[in-house]
């Protein structure tokens, strides 16, 4: 490791390491604008100069571009360094504009700190200016070209980094230009970044634009809800109102970068028309007066009814809280436990996937840039999640090989080789593929059922000669690599699967190399959820009010509880007359279960619907009694686990309330004095339900239950989340390996589709099928129309044409979208997104099959 010494600071390094990184080391700040730690060294600017007195290197050189060497000695404070940078200032400087004070990036510039700190205050050249054309590059970025002082860095994030062309540099020397060929919005779902890298006010946002500066709002870290990955994010909030997101430093999750949909996807948070007042029907209700009807209510239903008549139903997005609290709640009652998911069938895939992830495979987002294989299986990641996709690009610029095995036309930002393979085939090709890689001598040193397992995987996938090729060539990518990483969706795929792509994690691990596993799941907390679903740790089944190491805590329910009903069996139950109440926990069925007739119809039925939400979401309007609740960024922490089991915790960013804009026309302080806060009326679901239960007679004298002492008893993982503070980075909620688990089930034969049937798969885009994101203006102003993708195999048995308008014959009625062809897809099958725009949720069952009658091409 080079030893070297920087104003008389001795330090040593590792190998690769340059001078102005070493600096920072020292805490010395080495002036530089074309230097991101994400992005390296490209010696643009020439601000970072410094002196070097000894070693390989003498004189003014620039330390971005300068490796530390052994026995290099380096001035920053040097006269000739320090004229050097001034005179560099200068010549930025020369043609900026001077308007700072209208300049969103005023008071957070990298130029004023840089300009203030190298000593220059007055323009001597007494020459116009240079000046550009701005453009209209979309709804969220604001383009002030006049501003840049070429430094390069959105183009090198932009087209290097990020994978996307349509932003680039044009003309040359002092008339670089950075922008696209023509007006238009930007291509890239990461465009917001170029924001936060620029170091100047060329690109800033323009949704908070003219808002407030930084010093105005009230800021505090917070977490991206709007897929599993759980990126870090700084909220900004001004008058009760979020009104900007930023990227937040997270080193082992989304690094410097966020994607746009979890930038701009808050304006849920501050709807007008989001629920602030409790409400007995249409009308709104006193607090108190609400809850204890709630509760009496509850109460009465349970006598009346017993306990089976109550059932509660969290979500994906509940903070780990609200789903630790609506089971608590749940266990009090003595009601089944609550049901976090609409779909049965992704229920089970998502429990099968948290089952298996255990610290032997589980890696992280940004272990995924070290893969030197990646192969992903029924995943989308630009449209599942984006952050995803920019890891995997980083991966592949470093030499990674990347496989794409997915029934559906996937585009990613980087070179990869795709295998359009159906639902049903997905287990066989991966299968085909790992026994390709592993060497007879690597077979014969597996345990028994990994042998087993292996053997069991199928030699070839597919018949047609090209494809069984193609899965030859990437064997042998994979049998030559040390560190592959198995990314799995747990959408599209086969309940089979992701025990399946656990095992062939294992299988790899035998054979010698570093193998990871990387899911994705269906919401910020799905993980979280699965975990509170797991069946109770066997200790804590104990004589009734007694653990089996103590008493228990007054009003502490003891013992496993009931297990929950699939959401089938609830709706089944409603219609039954079985089900008498609902409790909803921020959780909409008529945005989650695919047959929104069948819901309305069912709710009708209950004698108390019960919606505890911050969305004003159709199940809110049906709703007997609400409760709103706050989102992630109001009054009190929340806990979030992402899909690799890490949990994190968002802070509150402002204490709540209405947003002063929607109570005060003229957005101005009003000038009276009130003992509350307008709106400030919601709480966390965890308070609600802690009311519920003490205003409910029976338990009056119920006492506060630690929940998280509560929860550790029932899961011995949530027992380490009381040391939270202590991991800054998150605490990992991953169980011990389980090796009685592992290759449990031998792979399955491919499965076949009926003939002259396609298989319909609803899919996830990046824009306009995610809950929270789709309740935002801005977002819907970027979203695309939204297609029926087709293999022109398929298109051609209904007659269909690219951009003709198809009529989908769905078994709850019909639905007209436009057709796009994608020959790079699986045939058989048609793929349709979740779109806000369609009214998809006609669908009788978790699968459907269309034959070319039920897709019937729109005359005219």
């Amino acid at each position: 490791m080079p030893k070297l010494t920087i104003d008389r600071l001795e330090v040593e390094v590792p190998e690769g390491t340059n001078v102005l990184e070493a600096a920072e080391l020292l805490g010395i700040m080495i002036p530089r604008f074309c230097y991101h730690p994400a992005l390296g060294s490209v010696g643009a600017c020439r601000v970072c100069a410094v002196m070097f007195l000894e070693g390989p290197v003498k004189g003014v050189e620039m330390s971005c571009m300068t490796k530390a060497a052994d026995g290099m000695v380096v001035s920053t404070t040097h006269p000739e360094a320090m004229d050097f940078r001034r005179y560099v200032i200068e010549w930025l400087m020369m043609n900026h504009p001077l308007d700072c004070p209208v300049c969103d990036e005023g008071g957070h510039c990298l130029l004023q700190d840089e300009t203030v700190s190298g000593g220059h205050g007055i323009r001597r050249y007494p020459g116009p200016k240079r000046t550009y054309r701005d453009q209209y590059l979309g709804v969220f970025v604001q383009h002030e070209m006049n501003r840049c002082i070429q430094c390069w860095r959105c183009r090198r994030f932009y087209q290097e980094f990020a994978g996307y062309r349509d932003l680039g540099a044009m003309q040359i020397g002092n008339r670089t230009y950075f922008g696209r060929a023509s007006d238009g919005a930007l291509e890239s779902p990461f465009a917001g970044n170029i924001i936060d890298i620029c170091p100047t006010g060329v690109f800033t946002d323009k949704p908070s634009r003219f808002i407030g500066r930084r010093w105005d709002f009230e800021r505090g870290p917070s977490l991206c809800l709007h897929c599993s990955l759980g990126c870090n994010t700084v909220a900004s909030a001004k008058y009760r109102e979020v009104v900007r997101l930023e990227a937040r430093l997270h080193e082992q999750v989304n690094g410097y970068f966020i994607c746009d949909r979890g930038r701009y996807g808050f304006a849920y948070a501050s709807l007008p028309e989001r629920p602030r007042r409790a409400r007995l029907g249409e009308p709104e209700a006193p607090w108190e007066e609400a809850v204890q009807a709630a509760a009496q209510g509850l109460a009465k239903i349970s006598r009346t009814y017993g306990a089976g008549a109550v059932a509660c139903v969290g979500s994906a997005r509940n903070s780990l809280e609200t789903q630790g609290a609506l089971k608590l709640f749940c266990r009090t009652h003595g009601w089944r436990d609550p049901q976090f998911f609409w779909d049965p069938a992704l229920e089970r895939k998502v429990k099968a996937a948290v089952g298996r992830l255990d610290n032997r495979l589980a890696v992280s987002l940004r272990q995924i840039e070290d893969a030197d294989f990646i192969v992903a299986v029924g995943a989308d990641p630009v449209n599942e999640a984006p952050m995803l996709a920019l890891a995997m690009r980083q991966a592949q610029r470093r030499g990674a090989v990347i496989v794409v095995l997915d029934p559906r036309p996937v585009f990613l930002p980087c070179g990869f080789e795709p295998l359009a393979a159906p639902p049903g085939y997905l287990d066989a090709a991966l299968g085909a593929l790992v026994k390709g890689a592993i060497s007879g001598e690597q077979a014969a040193g597996l345990s028994p059922a990994a042998r087993a397992f292996f053997d069991a995987l199928p030699a070839g996938y597919a018949a047609e000669t090209a494809q069984t090729e193609q899965v030859r060539k990437w064997a042998a990518a994979l049998q030559k690599s040390r560190k592959p990483v198995v990314v799995c969706g747990t959408d599209i795929v086969r309940e089979t699967t992701p025990s399946m792509v656990a095992d062939v994690g294992l299988l790899l691990k035998q054979a010698g190399k570093a193998a990871g596993l990387f899911y994705l799941l269906p919401g910020a907390n799905a993980c979280g959820a699965a975990l509170l679903m797991a069946p109770d740790d066997p200790v804590a089944a104990g004589a009734p009010g007694q653990w089996p190491w103590g008493p228990a805590a007054a009003g502490e329910p003891v013992g496993p509880g009931v297990p929950a009903l699939n959401a089938e069996e609830i709706l089944a139950g409603i219609e039954q007359g079985e089900i008498k109440a609902l409790v909803l926990a921020e959780s909409d069925p008529f945005w989650l279960w695919g047959d929104t007739e069948r819901v309305g119809l069912a709710l009708e039925r209950l004698d108390l619907l019960m919606v505890l939400d911050y969305l004003p979401s159709p199940a809110l309007q049906r709703a007997h009694v609400v409760l709103p609740t706050i989102p992630v960024f109001e009054r009190t922490a929340a806990n979030y686990v992402n899909q690799e089991g890490r949990l994190q915790a968002a802070a509150p960013v402002h204490a709540g309330g209405a947003p002063l804009a929607q109570i005060s026309p003229d957005v101005h302080p009003p000038r009276t004095f009130l003992n509350h806060v307008p709106g400030g009326d919601p709480r966390t679901p965890a308070e609600i339900l802690q009311e519920l239960t003490r205003a409910a007679s029976e338990l009056k004298a119920a006492g506060r239950v630690d929940l998280w002492a509560w929860l550790g008893r029932q899961n011995p993982l949530f027992g380490q989340v009381k040391p939270l503070k202590e991991h800054p980075e998150g605490l990992r909620l991953l169980p011990e390996a389980k090796a009685e688990e592992d290759f449990a089930a031998l792979p399955q034969p491919p499965e076949e589709p009926p003939a002259d049937a396609a298989e319909l798969l609803l899919v996830d885009w990046t824009f306009g099928t995610e809950e929270l994101a789709a309740y935002s203006p801005l977002i819907r102003e970027a979203e695309a129309e939204p297609v029926l993708s087709m293999h022109p195999q398929e298109a051609a048995k209904s007659d269909l044409a690219d951009g003709d308008r198809a009529r989908l014959h769905l078994p709850r009625g019909t639905l007209e979208v436009r057709v796009k062809l994608a020959p790079a897809m699986a045939p058989g099958v048609v793929v349709l997104p979740r779109h806000r725009r369609l009214d998809w949720r006609k669908l009788a069952g978790t699968r459907v099959y269309l034959d070319p009658s039920h897709i019937v091409k729109v005359q005219g």
